[in-house]
């Protein structure tokens, strides 16, 4: 780890723009260090990195000063390693507030799409007091994994709406099954077929969908039918669409409100029946 972000960090000394922005870097992290090891020779060198900081902004230099402070910056780095996990925790911290950020603005422009749309597949409670969105694929094993947990959320819960994106991303197949079980809605088995297809085994495509929906007793012929319909195209295309405005690219992925969880984690009932507990503690959510 330290190696590898070393040399990133070395690479950006190639341009007076790099050289600012590591020897700044470097600066913060030596001022960090020095108020924890007062009169370590570290603070020495914060001092002198600090110094080649502020020239950087001002002037050039020659390939020999440059040389210099690479020397200056790899000395320091390799002499207090743990700045690096001191930088990549204060990134992590960052990424996660920029993608809160974006989530919130995404939630809001798209919440009618995600939360209230009348058509939508569900399952629960129509008229719930909180709403919990999915993003799956019928191919996704992951999905299929936390399925259960899903159920288990909605029988627990008489208060709790659910409502399903038809998000197929893996294969051609992932796509025929979305459209079985979107045609099976048309027959008021949705939530039946959406099931039965995710706690099966192997790969899901026409062929098997339509053979699980033809074992819950729905018109075959009509699904074959309704599965190519102007609507079913139209849902799978608008779910595209706002997963990409939401910057979702992979499933399953759970909107709770405006909190999210991506994939499916071992306690993932959990994780679920806590926010909404939250949510409704908060005296009910903003944006859906």
């Amino acid at each position: 780890m330290a190696v590898t972000l070393l040399d990133k960090a070395l690479a950006l000394t190639t341009s007076r723009s790099g050289l600012a922005l590591v020897l700044g870097l470097a600066t913060a992290a030596g001022f960090a260090l020095s108020a924890l090891t007062a009169g370590n020779p570290a603070t020495a060198q914060s001092s002198a990195v600090s110094e080649a900081a502020e020239a950087a902004k001002k002037a050039p230099f020659s390939d020999e000063q440059k040389a210099g402070i690479r020397a200056v910056i790899r000395d320091y780095l390799l002499q207090n390693p743990e700045v690096f996990l001191d930088v990549q925790a204060e990134l992590e911290k960052k990424l996660e507030e920029i993608q809160s950020a974006r989530l919130k603005t995404s939630l809001k422009e798209n919440a009618a799409d995600l939360f209230r749309r009348p058509d939508a597949p569900m399952a629960g409670n129509p008229a719930g007091d909180v709403t919990v969105v999915e993003f799956f694929d019928y191919n996704c094993g992951f999905c299929k994994r936390g399925f259960p947990e899903v159920a288990k959320l909605i029988d627990s819960d008489k208060k709790v709406k659910v409502v399903f994106k038809e998000l197929p991303i893996l294969s051609k197949g992932s796509e025929e099954a979305s459209r079985v079980a979107l045609a099976a809605k048309k027959q008021g088995k949705y939530w039946e077929v959406h099931r039965d297809m995710l706690n099966s085994k192997g790969r899901l495509d026409e062929e098997t969908a339509l053979k699980i929906a033809g074992k819950l007793g729905l018109d075959v012929a009509k699904l074959k039918a309704d599965m190519n319909a102007p609507d079913v195209t139209a849902e799978i295309e608008k779910v595209r669409e706002v997963a990409q405005k939401m910057g979702i690219n992979g499933t399953p992925h759970f909107l709770v409100g405006d909190r999210s969880i991506a994939g499916a984690p071992e306690n993932l009932h959990e994780q679920l029946a806590e926010h909404v507990k939250a949510i409704r503690a908060a005296g009910g959510c903003d944006v859906c």
